[in-house]
């Protein structure tokens, strides 16, 4: 089981703003959606871009290099030119502070 990463202070992400954080080698997008955070994998699985930059429409991330969406909760994709979903991790809101883990090894 890997620790949880602090990425920042939860207020410094605003609604429909995202951040990118390495955790454990792996670049993950953090998200706020109305309060709530979630975060995926920063990588396209059509790719391998990073996504982080796209255009966030509702809780769907479109990648700026191919317009292929993946919605931000579940890492589903959710339109082509990508057909395998993206990776999500738990996010946690700790004494203030957003962190994030990679829980696919546990």
């Amino acid at each position: 089981m890997t620790d949880w990463i602090d990425v920042c202070d939860a207020n410094a992400l605003v609604n429909k703003e995202n951040i990118t954080a390495d955790v454990d080698g792996t670049e993950v997008a953090i998200f706020n959606i109305e309060g709530k955070f979630y975060a995926i994998e920063d990588v396209c699985s059509h790719d391998g871009a990073e996504v982080a930059s796209g255009e966030l429409v509702g809780d769907e991330i479109v990648c700026p290099r191919h317009s292929a969406r993946f919605c931000v909760k579940t890492g589903e994709v959710k339109c082509a030119p990508a057909y395998e979903n993206i990776d999500t991790f738990p996010v946690r809101v700790n004494e203030g502070r957003l962190e994030v883990r990679d829980g696919r090894w546990d």
